[in-house]
């Protein structure tokens, strides 16, 4: 299966799914730090997959959302947006909202 095809399964196989750098536990950037404290505080249930541990789903998803960076949050298999877009979701109460319909 090639790249493209394994993040669409992943993304449209999973209610939330963040592509990040590291782990929720221990995030290897500030951006990603930022989307999993985000996501936590929403008590948000994801799958979170650590692009550092593919270097072809670390390109792979850049292509697939056409969005050059990382994070990337998807709910229910949409693209939502990076770091800065899931904080402002966030502060004007629409990320929540996203959420619980989602579930």
């Amino acid at each position: 299966m090639d790249t493209q095809a394994r993040i669409k399964e992943t993304v449209t196989g999973n209610t939330v799914v963040l592509y990040m750098k590291g782990s929720p536990k221990f995030p290897q950037c500030g951006f990603s730090s930022l989307a999993t404290q985000v996501l936590d505080a929403c008590e948000a249930q994801y799958v979170a997959v650590d692009v550092l541990q593919d270097q072809e789903v670390r390109e792979g998803i850049k292509v697939f959302a056409n969005w050059p960076t990382i994070p990337q949050l998807y709910v229910k298999g949409e693209f939502v947006g990076g770091s800065d877009i899931i904080k402002s979701m966030y502060e004007s109460g629409e990320l929540l909202t996203l959420l619980a319909g989602a579930k």
